[in-house]
């Protein structure tokens, strides 16, 4: 069944996996009628997620944007593979229906109601991608941090790499 009411972006939620971080990713609603549309976003896992606007009513014509929260990960994962996905509702409402008019039974099967669905799957991706530097060349850099600043000759330096040779040049 293809989505008549609003259009649903991204297709799948690209949450960046980062241990013991809490992080998010936005969809876009956006109604593609000339009615109000009311929406509700519900995920297969809501101790894990926290969504911004979970519900609401679009007018027509109308986007507003989506914030998914993954609560920080309390362990490591071998794999990027999530289960986890999320459902957006929507029904055409009546003309000039405001959030006072938002029910749960909007969403509920009756006669003559059409209740659309999307679903969208999690995807985890890398939060910090690989470097395409040598493993050997990022380890130096990694020691680069204000606590390992070394000063040679008035020469502020940023590794212990830097120092040796501006200090063996200087000699």
């Amino acid at each position: 069944m293809s989505n008549t009411l609003l259009r649903v972006h991204p297709s799948e939620l690209k949450i960046p996996y980062e241990y013991k971080r809490k992080r998010s990713c936005c969809m876009q609603l956006t109604n593609k009628t000339n009615q109000y549309v009311a929406f509700k976003v519900k995920t297969t896992n809501p101790r894990k997620y926290s969504v911004r606007h979970a519900c609401g009513i679009l007018p027509p014509r109308s986007s507003c944007d989506i914030t998914v929260t993954m609560q920080a990960p309390v362990e490591m994962l071998s794999d990027y593979h999530c289960k986890d996905k999320f459902l957006v509702q929507s029904v055409a409402v009546g003309y000039g229906a405001t959030m006072r008019d938002f029910v749960p039974e909007l969403f509920t099967k009756a006669p003559g109601r059409v209740i659309e669905e999307f679903k969208l799957r999690v995807v985890y991706v890398a939060a910090n991608p690989p470097s395409p530097v040598p493993e050997e060349e990022e380890e130096e850099e990694e020691d680069a941090s204000p606590q390992s600043e070394v000063m040679s000759h008035g020469v502020k330096m940023t590794s212990v790499f830097d120092a040796v040779t501006v200090s063996n040049i200087m000699h």
